[in-house]
């Protein structure tokens, strides 16, 4: 018999990021004297996956110098018959094949879990103290990495990047103690005379899928939390940022334990064929479009599911505030954040009526300080990562509806993925850029009456 609590390890702690996927990545139960598990694990298979997924990822696969000059060179190939970006293809790519390969390095992981060195505080450690050490000693070609995926700043991948997962690294180290240690419960009259306790136990072999707009931290992060639960993990980085991807997997082998830890590159074969596994968890980040496909997935297996996902997240601005300090954190969280490429980037602004001209012109200012008369030499803003999310986005400013109500920006440069920091002025509320996520340097902004016609509307 088995009995499980609804508490998990490092659920209400403060810090980063980790603390939440440590709390999703273990399994408390209450220690018994006999267990049962479950270890079926036959194949299901997904039958449109690979379909959806293809409509909704533009694919890029590049040799990393390669990619580094195209980089710089701004010059990029469009395969137009399927609309992705394409370039030299990777003559050392170590993609595990499709279907079999993927089920071959599953049994590999499982196996290797099954030893149990990953429920020691030893082994965790270690594996923590490797990414420490991986970011102390590759600090410049993860940055190198960055740039050639996003044209990231360095002090904003440092920033946004190494430094959160360096973060959650040390907290991970210092608090890994006091998640591991049983908590002591109250028996009950069902089991008297007992004693009871609930144990942070791991749930197993997880799948992380990241992200391409954090690409590192969104695959390291992750990382930190599985190892803390001492789960055994296989990371699938994102093909859209395929530098950091083919550094993930050259750098986690030298770093980490490779038999618990294990990268798998590629685009949409490769997904499919590692959904279509029995995962004990997966953590995705990404589109909820995608997010659908993962949760269909895991529901075959009933196996559970962290989404981290995007979508619209507006800012509002009544007559009372200070536009300056609120402002200058409203650039900062759009364009000095991934250049609005982040789902925490600020997607629209709501403002009171009576201050939505001064709120306009205050913005102007702040954009020039922050990046001078011509954006485009700024070496602050990141580029849009790749043509097909270039074409996105132009084609939200080409709306006839969009375009008459640019109050600020809109010059763009196809040859250098760039779209300047753009605003726009009360556009209508049924064109796409107001019904999906941007996802870009593009800033709407909405008067309003009143905060509560607003609401109830």
């Amino acid at each position: 018999m088995s009995a499980v609590m609804t508490t998990a390890p490092g659920a209400g702690l403060r810090g980063p990021l980790s603390a939440l996927r440590i709390a999703t990545l273990a399994s408390p139960g209450i220690v018994v004297p006999t267990r049962s598990s479950n270890q079926s694990g036959g194949r299901v298979r997904v039958g449109t996956v690979t379909a959806e997924l293809q409509s909704c990822a533009a694919l890029s696969r590049w040799d990393n110098s390669e990619l580094r000059r195209l980089w710089k060179r701004r010059a990029f190939v469009t395969r137009s018959s399927v609309g992705v970006v394409d370039a030299l293809a990777m003559e050392d790519h170590q993609d595990v094949e499709a279907g079999h390969g993927v089920g071959k390095l599953m049994v590999e992981v499982r196996a290797a879990y099954k030893s149990g060195r990953t429920r020691t505080p030893a082994w965790r450690v270690e594996q923590l103290n490797g990414i420490v050490r991986m970011l102390g000693e590759c600090e410049g070609e993860i940055l190198e990495a960055l740039f050639a995926d996003l044209g990231k700043p360095a002090h904003e991948a440092y920033v946004a990047e190494i430094s959160l997962v360096r973060s959650s690294c040390k907290l991970a180290i210092k608090e890994l103690k006091k998640w591991m240690t049983p908590v002591k419960v109250s028996g009950s009259v069902t089991s008297f005379p007992s004693s009871a306790a609930v144990v942070s136990e791991p749930l197993g072999v997880t799948l992380v899928i990241s992200a391409w707009n954090f690409p590192f931290l969104l695959s390291v992060d992750p990382m930190i939390g599985a190892i803390s639960a001492g789960c055994a993990m296989v990371l699938k980085p994102s093909e859209v940022a395929p530098a950091t991807s083919a550094l993930l997997a050259k750098l986690v082998p030298l770093y980490l334990d490779s038999s618990m830890i294990r990268v798998v590159e590629g685009g949409v074969e490769e997904t499919t064929a590692l959904l279509e596994q029995k995962w004990d968890k997966i953590f995705y980040t990404g589109s909820a479009k995608v997010g659908r496909i993962v949760m269909a997935a895991a529901a075959k297996h009933l196996t559970p599911v962290t989404l981290e996902l995007g979508g619209k997240c507006p800012a509002y601005f009544d007559r009372s505030a200070d536009l300056k300090v609120g402002l200058r954190r409203i650039a900062q969280g759009k364009w000095g954040n991934n250049n609005g490429q982040a789902c925490i980037s600020p997607d629209y602004i709501l403002v009171d009526e009576s201050i939505a001209s001064e709120l306009v012109d205050a913005l102007k200012d702040i954009i020039e300080k922050f990046y001078g008369k011509d954006p485009k030499m700024s070496k602050d803003l990141a580029r849009v990562v790749n043509a097909s999310h270039y074409s996105r986005l132009t084609n939200l400013l080409d709306d006839p509806r969009v375009s008459s109500k640019i109050v600020h920006g809109g010059e763009r440069d196809e040859s250098n993925l760039y779209i300047a920091p753009t605003l726009v002025y009360d556009v209508p509320l049924e064109t796409p850029l107001m019904l999906e996520e941007i996802f870009g340097p593009i800033l709407p902004i909405m008067k309003v009456i009143s905060w509560e016609i607003l609401i109830n509307s």
